[in-house]
C-alpha cells in the first residue's frame, strides 16, 4: 500500500512561485502514472495535472498551462509540481494520487490513494 505526503505549499504574493512535491511510501511508484488536483474551500476537486510512469506523457488543466510544471524522479519516489506566476485563483489544498487504471486522464474518479494535501494561498 502506498502513503502519499505532499509537501512545499505555503504563502506566496501574485506572480510568484513554489514548488510543491508529492513523497512516496510504501512501495515504488516508478510504474504508475501520477496526477495533483486542487480543492478550494467549498468547492469540487478540480485537476490540474498529470504525468505518466515515463514522464513521456503530461497534461494540464486550462487554467493553469503555461505556468505550471509537473516532473518526477523515480529514483527519490517523488512527484513534483513546480507553479510560476501564480494567481488569487490559484489558492487552494493541493492533493497527488496515483493514477490506478493507469489511463490518466482529468477525472478524479481515475485516481487513488490520496493524500494529505499542502495549503497553497496567494495573496493579491
Amino acid at each position: 500500500q502506498v502513503e502519499l505526503v505532499e509537501s512545499g505549499g505555503g504563502l506566496v504574493q501574485a506572480g510568484g512561485s513554489l514548488r510543491l512535491s508529492c513523497r512516496a511510501s510504501g512501495r515504488t511508484i516508478r510504474n504508475n502514472g501520477m496526477g495533483w488536483f486542487r480543492q478550494a474551500p467549498g468547492k469540487e476537486r478540480k485537476f490540474v495535472a498529470s504525468i505518466n510512469w515515463s514522464s513521456d506523457t503530461t497534461d494540464y488543466a486550462d487554467p493553469v498551462k503555461g505556468r505550471f510544471t509537473i516532473s518526477r524522479d523515480n529514483a527519490k519516489n517523488t512527484v513534483y509540481l513546480l507553479m510560476n506566476n501564480l494567481e488569487p485563483e490559484d489558492t487552494a489544498v493541493y492533493l497527488c494520487a496515483v493514477d490506478k487504471y493507469g489511463l490518466g486522464g482529468q477525472s478524479s474518479k481515475n485516481y487513488d490513494s490520496w493524500g494529505q494535501g499542502t495549503q497553497v494561498t496567494v495573496s493579491s
